[in-house]
This record gives structure tokens, C-alpha cells and sequence, in this order.
């Protein structure tokens, strides 16, 4: 008897139920419903450390393709502080090593970002056999060219920026759409390019405020009488990119706006005079179905973990190469950041369409 667990963990988005139902679909008719048990865990690495658990049925499985979050639950849990013993006295470490050998496991499946694929390792590390998979709007996970759910959060920023071109074009105005990435600009530079955004502001190029305010007004000497810029929200100026890292993130801190978005817009009208507001999505961004593409990249990643655990290869992530799904070890990328290449061809083509980075 094949026994595997499942959990989801940090933030949710699109595509978690469909991989789930890839791996599990795949597991079960390999195996047959009395060769397999499979253990959804709850909430994440929360759920394997306090053994919350729950035995699944192939029926689990079904439906699940295009509901958005995830049917276990997830929740954040520091990289920084697994190996710290917290004010209960827990060895985080220890318990989800003790209840994995609980359950009498042969392979944990792991759908996560950056700090949950370090987690990954660290189990793998201390022993356990470990299957992962990389989820995140972000786009950020280094060793895969994409990531399920960046596509269907490119999908909802895009349509954002679309619904704004109408109102500006209307009233004349700067609008600041605030797309999600606290430390890469993906998922903004590939909406702020479909939408047609004509500013693009990304945390891997830090921005000149007076050249964003110039190219602006370069706009509306053209006739142009509106500007849309997507910004990301973890986007930043030349003055502050230069700070030691203590002193940016006091800096931060201080900031008297919502974000940084708003002081941009607060310096545009100001410079200006010409009305500029921001629209947020938020969340909206990291919820909803998934769209076809990631409904199909999903369901690859889900058959191809499977099939790792199939064939006894731990240790290693499920991702894309040149459109080919394959399998990277966890040490190779785990706390690794793909940040987008200043000098990437995206990027340029962006800026021979006309597109400004305020640098």
C-alpha cells in the first residue's frame, strides 16, 4: 500500500485544486483505489506540524478542476522560523518529521512559493521524501519558466488595466493601476504590456520620479490626455534602491501613504495638475478559476509529480523548461529568486513599443 500526503501552503491561487487533481487522479489509476491512500493535510505546513490531517477519496478529486483556492487549506509559515521553537515549546522540525512517519508516508507533495520550496528542501534534508510543485502569481520561483496561477493573475490585471483605459480616456486623468509583487515586477510587466499601459514601474528598476512626471507630461503635449502606469507594489525609487537595507524598510515604514502607489500619484497630480487616482485589485488578482493555460499547466505538473513519486525520484521540483515539463532538484533552486533580467528581451520590447520604466 502506497501512502502519499498533500498539502498547499503560503498564498493561494489559481490552478492548487487542479494540481491536486492531477496528482491524485494520476495516483489512483496507476494504482488502483485499494493500491493508494491518499492524506490531504490542513492549512499548509501548520497542518503537518499539529497533525491535522484528513484521509481522501477518489471523489475528492472530482469537480475540483476549476475552483479557485484550495480544498485544504493553507496558511504562511516563515522559512526563518522552522527551525525556531516557539512560545508552546514546539520543535516545528521534529513534529512534522514525527508526523510523517505517523502516517507512514513514502512521499510528501508539497504546491508552493519560495519560502514553502524551502521548506521542501529542508524536509528532504532531513530525510523525508519530497515532491514539489510551484505555484505562485508571482512568477518568481527560480529553475521553471512559469508557475501556475501567474497566468490567470496576468488574466484579471489585464482586465483591470482594460477597464480603466475607458474612465481615463473619459475624464482626461493619470490613473495608477497597483498590480501585486512585493519583490519582482512579472506580473506587472506582463499585464502593464497587454493591458497597454504607458508606464510600467517594477521593483528590478528602480524609477526616477521626475522622469516619470516628465514622461507624462511628454503625453499631454503629444494631445494625449489620460496616462495609465502599472506599478508594482513592491516598486521603488533610484533614492531609496540605494539605501542599506535597514534604512529602506525604516524609510518604508515612514511613508505617510497607503502605498507606495498613492505617494506616485500624490507627486504626478502635484507636478501636474492633472487628476490622478489608483485602483488596487488586490486579491482579486490570486482568486477566481484558473484560466484554460493554467488549468492545462496544472494538470502537467500534477501528472508529472505523480509520476515521480512512481518512480521513487524524491527530492526534486516539477517545473517548465522551453515548454517541457521536467523535473529539478529542491537543493538547486530552493531560495532562489527569478527576478526579471533588466536587460531581458521582454523588456526591451517593451521600451521599442514606446512603453517608460521611469529610469
Amino acid at each position: 500500500m502506497k501512502r502519499i500526503a498533500i498539502l498547499t501552503s503560503g498564498g493561494d491561487c489559481q490552478g492548487l485544486n487542479s494540481t491536486i487533481r492531477a496528482v491524485g487522479k494520476t495516483l489512483y489509476n496507476y494504482y488502483g483505489n485499494d493500491g493508494i491512500e491518499i492524506y490531504g493535510i490542513i492549512d499548509g505546513y501548520r497542518g503537518l506540524i499539529y497533525g491535522e490531517y484528513r484521509k481522501m477519496k477518489p471523489d475528492d478529486f472530482s469537480g475540483i478542476l476549476t475552483m479557485g483556492g484550495t480544498i485544504l487549506g493553507t496558511s504562511r509559515q516563515p522559512f526563518k522560523l522552522m527551525r525556531v521553537i516557539d512560545e508552546n515549546s514546539v520543535d516545528k522540525v521534529a513534529e512534522m518529521k514525527k508526523n510523517y512517519k505517523k502516517l507512514e508516508l513514502d512521499c510528501l507533495v508539497v504546491l508552493g512559493g519560495n519560502g514553502t520550496q524551502k521548506t521542501a528542501n529542508l524536509l528532504s534534508e532531513e530525510g523525508l521524501n519530497v515532491v514539489s510543485l510551484p505555484k505562485t502569481i508571482d512568477n518568481d520561483l527560480w529553475g521553471t519558466d512559469k508557475t501556475f496561477g501567474f497566468q490567470s493573475a496576468v488574466d484579471i490585471a489585464t482586465n483591470v488595466i482594460d477597464c480603466i483605459h475607458s474612465t481615463a480616456t473619459s475624464h482626461g486623468r493619470v490613473f495608477i493601476v497597483e498590480v501585486m509583487g512585493h519583490k519582482v515586477g512579472w506580473l506587472t510587466l506582463y499585464a502593464g504590456i497587454a493591458g497597454g499601459a504607458d508606464i510600467i514601474l517594477i521593483p528590478e528598476i528602480p524609477y526616477d520620479i521626475n522622469r516619470v512626471i516628465r514622461d507624462i507630461k511628454a503625453r499631454t503635449d503629444k494631445g494625449k490626455n489620460f496616462s495609465i502606469l502599472a506599478v508594482a507594489e513592491g516598486a521603488i525609487s533610484k533614492e531609496l534602491a540605494v539605501l542599506p537595507k535597514k534604512q529602506k524598510k525604516a524609510a518604508l515604514a515612514e511613508m505617510k501613504y497607503p502605498s507606495i502607489s498613492y505617494e506616485i500619484a500624490a507627486k504626478i497630480e502635484q507636478a501636474t495638475g492633472q487628476e490622478t487616482r489608483v485602483t488596487v485589485p488586490g486579491h482579486f488578482q490570486r482568486g477566481g478559476s484558473p484560466d484554460p493555460y493554467d488549468r492545462v499547466l496544472s494538470t502537467r505538473f500534477g501528472v508529472a509529480a505523480a509520476q515521480l513519486i512512481i518512480d521513487k525520484k524524491y527530492g526534486n521540483m516539477v517545473a517548465l523548461d522551453n515548454d517541457k515539463v521536467v523535473a529539478v532538484p529542491l537543493s538547486k533552486i530552493a531560495g532562489k529568486l527569478k527576478s526579471v533580467p533588466k536587460n531581458s528581451e521582454i523588456i526591451e520590447t517593451a521600451r521599442k513599443m514606446g512603453i517608460s520604466f521611469g529610469d
